[in-house]
């Protein structure tokens, strides 16, 4: 017999855990799906973890930074091990506060893999269950590339099984999460090289300032970036060591670790959505409108499994509001995707908000209107280290409305997240220069530049 619920989220991730809990919240009979550990990629393999390392990284940076002001340090050892098992436990004790959640939301765990039997009907580990409304929402993977002995490198998944500085490194790839792991692991002491297939690889898609300055500053921390560069097969040598050959018939050889950073596929091929009516895009993304429908009533999708904006914020700011519009009574309930802010945790980091200025100059050619700043924060003037920050404002019209805010150096992830309200509200250039700065920042420069 199947079990009947008024909404079933397929998902343990950021999506489905905030669909379920807020319709529960609204009185709804829920249910959540989950094969693995809830949490989903940001609490297990992307967000949480991900920031324990570049935490550890930007102290490495500190304690570098550390003598130059004075102190005296004797570095005698980075424990990997100790860091790995700290992390890991923090993970586990989110892990356990979701399931003792869940319970006390009334919101039904059922673990297994769901599988759908047709529009409203899934099967979990034998047992069948239907709900008036569906959610899917399992998220993504990383991908590898399909050339020989790609099973001799790892994704980001794996690099958090890594039990120690691997020495050598090879990263493929270099959208955000592979400039993330590249800055962490040169500041943990490995030697990275960053693999792109082209130059416009690298942060595709981001300001063009930002992608310019973090790739300099990269090469500037020891990091080896190589264009234009394809790896067509991988080998293991006896010693041990990976050796690539390139598509122009190079040989790269002694690296201890390769890892794939080139992008993330949904998982939706073993949903059986083929039983469905539901439409997913030729990459395997399930469609949906502005409101997260599908085009089956009554079934629904949002996160990574969209290909909309694959960012744990947005899967929870899109779900949140999909409970709300279902059962809080406010059927006009939606996620804007535009003016999203997100940060890049590299070294530096960045945070970007709206347009970009190519994007803005596509759209408001001659009305767009630019202001910059590049300078050596406070923070190096003492240190031999002189990573730089640099500033974008993109403003368009007379009225110089604020329509893209892009920021690299120490504090922008900090920084951006009240300017981005600011975009988001319409502000303009003159209300950024009423504001008074807070002296000395480096935020102050976003409301001083001329």
């Amino acid at each position: 017999m199947s079990k009947h619920y008024d909404l079933i989220a397929i998902g343990g991730g950021s999506g489905g855990l905030s669909v379920a809990e807020r319709a529960a919240r609204h009185g709804a009979e829920c249910a959540l799906v989950e094969v693995d550990e809830l949490g989903g990629t940001c609490v297990n393999l992307g967000c949480v973890p991900k920031k324990v390392m570049w935490n550890a990284a930007s102290i490495a940076h500190g304690l570098a930074d550390a003598v130059d002001y004075g102190f005296q340090i004797e570095k005698k050892a980075f424990l990997w091990q100790r860091l790995q098992a700290k992390r890991e436990n923090y993970i586990g004790s989110i892990n356990d506060w979701y399931h003792t959640y869940l319970a006390d939301s009334n919101i039904s765990e059922i673990q297994g893999h769901a599988r759908f039997l047709d529009n409203h009907r899934i099967e979990v580990a034998g047992e069948e269950y239907s709900a008036d409304h569906l959610v899917i929402a399992p998220g993504s993977r990383p991908m590898v590339l399909d050339v020989p002995g790609a099973a001799l490198g790892i994704t980001s998944d794996g690099f958090f099984d890594l039990e120690d500085c691997p020495g050598r490194v090879a990263i493929v790839g270099g959208g955000y999460i592979g400039v993330e792991l590249a800055g962490v692991l040169n500041a943990l002491g490995c030697e990275v090289t960053l693999f792109l297939r082209a130059d416009e690889d690298f942060l595709p898609g981001f300001e063009a300032m930002l992608r310019e300055t973090l790739m300099q500053e990269m090469v500037n921390d020891g990091i080896s970036i190589h264009a234009n560069t394809i790896i067509a097969a991988i080998e293991r040598d006896p010693t041990g060591s990976l050796h690539f050959t390139t598509h122009t018939d190079q040989v790269l050889a002694g690296y201890d670790c390769l890892i794939w950073a080139v992008g993330r596929v949904p998982n939706t091929d073993a949903l059986n959505l083929a039983a469905t009516d539901v439409r997913v895009d030729p990459q395997g993304y399930v469609v949906t409108d502005e409101y997260q429908n599908t085009n089956v009533p009554g079934v629904y999708a949002v996160g990574d499994v969209t290909g909309r904006k694959p960012l744990t914020p947005v899967a929870i700011a899109a779900a949140r509001r999909l409970g709300d519009r279902l059962f809080g009574g406010q059927p006009e309930r939606k996620l804007s995707y535009e003016n999203i802010p997100s940060v890049v945790f590299s070294h530096p980091p960045i945070g970007t908000v709206g347009l970009t200025e190519d994007e803005a100059r596509r759209l408001h050619g001659d009305a767009v209107k630019i202001y910059q700043s590049r300078y050596t924060p406070m923070y190096h003037a003492f240190t031999r280290r002189k990573p730089k920050t640099a500033m974008k404002l993109v403003t368009v019209g007379v009225q110089e409305k604020v329509v893209g805010c892009h920021i690299i150096g120490t504090g922008a992830d900090e920084i951006l997240q009240g300017f981005a309200v600011a975009v988001r509200m319409g502000a303009t250039k003159q209300d950024l220069d009423d504001t008074v700065a807070i002296h000395p920042t480096s935020a102050e420069e976003l409301v001083t530049m001329r």
